[in-house]
């Protein structure tokens, strides 16, 4: 083969084809002819139907599940076929969807009393019979207790290998799996054949409406045995035909030329056409061999199209840039050169008024990658500093308690510091507790002195790793004119002076417990006065907390001054107090200003932690990200109200979505009508949205080969969210799912984004597919 063949008559990877309407079909196994059981053909698939942990739970187990000290319920609970599904239970019946949960949602599962309700309340039943559940999101924990100690185990094991085992699934073993569980469900009579009724009831639960009469003429294209029914070969050519990528199919073309097989060379051109400069002939091999299904032509190095698909479909084909996925950013500079991961109020469950307060919310806020966590500390009775949303109804925890929740989790999922910002209302007694408890359930992990190796007029980097920073008062800090210590707390109080506390909060801020004190080594909590040149320049050490809007004014009247501070000082900002639902603010207009600690309720869903998330998606997740070289400069003449002028052009296609999920799953006859919109999030010059014509009633495979172009000023600042929403003429659109990411890790070329729920958790196997061009000068 000529791998230069077909150049002249190719489209530049900039002018992406239309998708064309004529394709083969995809192999797919079919399912289990004669079985009676075709949901236990996912489990095979998985290699789990012979684990005896896996059969228990397909078999159910009575497990009591623990909401307070009087409320004990024994339930039912049994995993589902599908190997991703446990069904259970309820008091009160309700629909059939709420009757589950889902093995992909799942956050983790502990062993014994390692949760807050088991801790309270599990106390009549031993540890060895425990676990709990957590699930992302905002849904509450699952506290059990089994009748034994293997049975729970049995669980615990069976749930991570489940768990482990869908990690480990690609994105066509998911589709499979995914198609596979509609078909059992659609298969009314259990008896693996599939009548047009059910037929037509399959396509309502995958989201697409079709036309009666054309679903009827593919149904009889398949029934070759002509008895109204298809079963083994029929069900899988009706699925191959269902599952088609004319889209795929014709991109192949282009590069396979008319033996429809892709060589090395010929893959390797298409690599560089999607912008990938550095790919060589040995890692165009190395695909092959990764991504290709057929013995035969892996063994000849060549590509076919299940093979192209699986590659497409494949972490390597995404829109993520894979090298970002792992920490790639230089980690040696000190702290102020990074944005952190920061929460507000992260004790809280819910909102600021009337919320819950639980430890399970700093777990569920280290699992999300953040290292900055918020402690407000209130006198508490019997000597011990208690912690909630003060002079609210929110419920009160234990300080202790939180500190010991932080040395067991805080370091999951992220070796780098932590940073406990403590706002503090308590009198000196209780200041000495709790800094007696941050020394004695932390240890070692605390930090309590200038590092040896450390130059005192530098901030630390994140090679801190394992060690916990706090923030908070300093006794040698400035002074006000008054005499005594201004603290972060106190621009709160500016703002919110007819408070009726005010007064008390002011006596209390005098006073500052030396053993506290001492602890802030790094962050001394320090009030922003003045962005002048002063003759004695602050030290790095020095932290400032913000409301969102005094950054917003500074942000606008003193844009590159308040640029240079961060550059060399930590800034933490926070939402305003009147968001008495917990809310939270756009963290990008902080983050272009070089605002490090961009607190947000990480307990509040919506655009502005999806924006959180995808900024902290890259370098492994670790919770910093290096900021960009102009924000890190302290002579740099940056100002995001004027970044100049435009310096790249991104163009996307939009072209086609797979396997939306269907929103209202109680209404068979509910479809989704899909659109896809683009925001750009970045400087005020370069925010923008553009988004496609909706398409009606199908969003199984909804087609629309739309171009959408934006200019971009500061494009290193910038946030692509990607959303797609189901179109309603007389209210608001309702989500469907977003992913979002940073521009500088968008790859080129056709990409799939694999889309997300607005907690967070994988859509699998929804996806976009898009082209993406991106041009700077």
């Amino acid at each position: 083969m000529l791998c230069g063949r077909w150049r002249s008559c190719r489209r530049r990877p900039e002018e992406p084809p239309v998708p064309a309407q004529v394709a083969t079909p995809v192999a797919l196994a079919s399912p289990d002819g004669g079985s009676k059981r075709p949901g236990l053909r996912a489990l095979k698939k998985m290699g789990l139907t012979e684990d005896e942990d896996v059969r228990a739970m397909l078999r159910g187990s009575r497990l009591c599940k623990i909401r307070s000290r009087t409320w004990h319920k024994e339930r039912l609970y049994r995993l589902q076929e599908d190997g991703l599904s446990v069904w259970f239970q309820r008091r009160i019946p309700r629909a059939p969807s709420q009757h589950i949960f889902f093995v992909q949602h799942i956050e983790a599962v502990r062993e014994g009393h390692q949760s807050e309700g088991l801790r309270r309340f599990g106390g009549a039943f031993p540890p060895a019979r425990c676990l709990t559940i957590a699930f992302k999101g905002r849904r509450k924990n699952l506290d059990l207790a089994a009748a034994t100690a293997e049975e729970a185990q049995r669980w615990v094991r069976g749930l991570a290998k489940l768990r482990a085992r869908l990690d480990a699934m690609s994105q066509r073993e998911r589709l499979d799996h995914w198609i596979h569980t509609y078909l059992h469900r659609a298969d009314s009579d259990q008896d693996s054949k599939m009548s047009f009724k059910e037929i037509k009831s399959l396509l309502r639960m995958v989201n697409v409406d079709m036309n009666d009469m054309y679903a009827y003429r593919l149904f009889k294209e398949c029934d070759h045995s002509n008895n109204e029914r298809l079963e083994g070969a029929e069900i899988e050519e009706f699925l191959r035909r269902l599952l088609k990528r004319p889209e795929l199919e014709d991109i192949f073309h282009q590069y396979s030329g008319e033996d429809r097989v892709l060589s090395t060379l010929e893959l390797l051109e298409f690599l560089k056409d999607q912008g990938e400069d550095t790919a060589t002939l040995a890692h165009a091999q190395k695909l092959i061999h990764t991504y290709e299904l057929n013995e035969t032509a892996k063994q000849h190095e060549l590509m076919t199209l299940d093979g192209f698909m699986m590659y497409l479909l494949s972490p390597e084909g995404a829109a993520v840039d894979p090298a970002h996925t792992c920490v790639f950013q230089d980690m040696d500079q000190p702290l102020s050169h990074y944005f952190i991961s920061s929460s507000h109020n992260t004790y809280l469950t819910d909102s600021q008024i009337g919320g819950l307060s639980s430890t399970e919310a700093y777990v569920r806020a280290f699992a999300q990658g953040c290292r900055c966590v918020e402690l407000d500390c209130w006198e508490g009775p019997g000597g011990e500093p208690i912690i909630y949303h003060g002079h609210t109804l929110t419920s009160k925890i234990l300080f202790r308690d939180v500190v010991q929740t932080v040395r067991d989790h805080a370091f999951t999922l992220s070796p780098y510091p932590v940073i406990l910002s403590l706002e503090n209302h308590c009198g000196l007694e209780q200041q000495a507790v709790m800094a007696h408890h941050l020394r004695t359930i932390l240890g070692d992990a605390l930090v309590t002195e200038v590092l040896d190796t450390q130059n005192p007029e530098e901030l630390p980097s994140p090679e801190l790793k394992g060690r916990v920073l706090v923030k908070g008062k300093k006794l040698s800090a400035a002074r006000g004119e008054d005499g005594r210590i201004l603290s972060d707390q106190e621009e709160e109080e500016e703002e919110e002076e007819e408070e009726a506390e005010a007064a008390e909060q002011r006596r209390r801020a005098k006073q500052i417990s030396p053993e506290l004190s001492a602890l802030a080594v790094y962050c001394c909590a320090t009030r922003l006065q003045t962005l002048r040149p002063n003759p004695v320049p602050p030290q790095p050490c020095q932290v400032s907390s913000l409301s969102e809007r005094k950054a917003k004014k500074l942000i606008r009247e003193a844009g590159n001054s308040f640029v240079r501070h961060n550059a060399r000082h930590l800034t933490r900002v926070y939402p305003l107090g009147l968001r008495m639902n917990s809310a939270n603010y756009s963290p990008q207009e902080m983050w272009n200003s070089g605002c490090q600690l961009v607190a947000l309720n990480f307990q509040t869903p919506g655009y502005e932690m999806d924006l959180n998330a995808g900024r902290f998606l890259v370098n492994g997740r670790c919770g910093y990200i290096l900021k960009p070289a102009p924000l890190r400069q302290p002579d740099t003449t940056f100002d995001p109200e004027c970044p100049g002028p435009p310096r790249t052009t991104l163009t996307i296609q939009v072209l086609t979505a797979q396997q939306l999920p269907k929103l209202n799953t109680e209404k068979p006859n509910s479809i989704v009508d899909p659109l896809v919109r683009v925001e750009i999030h970045g400087v005020p010059a370069d925010c923008a949205r553009k988004e496609t014509n909706y398409v009606l009633n199908n969003g199984f495979n909804p087609r629309w080969g739309q171009t959408l172009q934006f200019q971009l000023r500061a494009p290193e600042l910038v946030l692509v969210r990607f959303v797609v929403e189901d179109y309603d003429t007389t209210s608001p659109n309702d989500f469907v799912g977003q992913f979002t990411l940073p521009l500088s890790s968008l790859k080129q070329g056709y990409r799939h984004i694999h889309l997300l729920a607005k907690d967070g958790a994988s859509l699998s196997p929804a996806t976009l597919f898009v082209h993406i061009h991106v041009q700077r000068f």
